[in-house]
């Protein structure tokens, strides 16, 4: 659930009170209280700012990524580091993973999803081609004519490599056992 921004500071000043809100319907109180208190530790350590919510995500730097990483690994908790850089907590433990896994740059960020079959072929989206004038238009006619007759005589030229190959073979075959004859008649003498 997504709270505003004014919803959490109210929570807060009540949880300074020692009071706790009405908990909202859907969520358990446990739950509830325990968010709250998160949300009190983020003001304590960034500011009552904090807890504002962001219009676009920050692209963190691998540099910004590895202060973060560095921090957890020299022993302060993960959870204590991710507050104080107000990022989730699941986001700062990937990142420790991935630097335990990959080095440094397990932290560069890469590109997602998956890979064209094609990597030089460009996406053009719902876009038309634009309009050829009748010189164009004559030009592409004839280049396409061009290129058929070049299929074709590729075709051809292909067919006839492989009948000279064929008729090669056979004439191979013919002669070894011509000279397998002859040896056999020369053997029998």
């Amino acid at each position: 659930m997504r709270y505003s921004y004014e919803f959490k500071r109210k929570c807060v000043e009540l949880y300074y009170r020692g009071e706790y809100p009405d908990t909202p319907s859907g969520i358990g109180d446990k739950r509830f209280h325990d968010t709250i208190r998160e949300w009190v530790r983020i003001e304590e350590s960034c500011g009552p700012d904090a807890l504002r919510h962001n219009n676009q995500n920050k692209e963190w730097t691998p540099e910004e990524r590895y202060a973060l990483v560095a921090r957890v690994l020299a022993g302060e908790s993960n959870k204590s580091v991710a507050l104080s850089a107000g990022i989730n907590q699941g986001q700062l433990y990937q990142w420790v993973r991935k630097y335990k896994i990959y080095g440094y740059n397990g932290l560069i960020s890469m590109k997602k999803g998956r890979k064209s079959r094609n990597p030089d072929m460009k996406k053009i989206g719902t876009r038309k081609p634009p309009k050829c004038n009748e010189s164009e238009y004559e030009e592409l006619i004839r280049l396409r004519a061009e290129n058929e007759y070049m299929r074709a005589e590729i075709e051809i030229i292909k067919k006839e490599i492989a009948l000279r190959e064929e008729k090669e073979a056979a004439r191979l075959k013919a002669k070894k056992q011509q000279s397998s004859k002859n040896s056999e008649k020369k053997d029998t003498n």
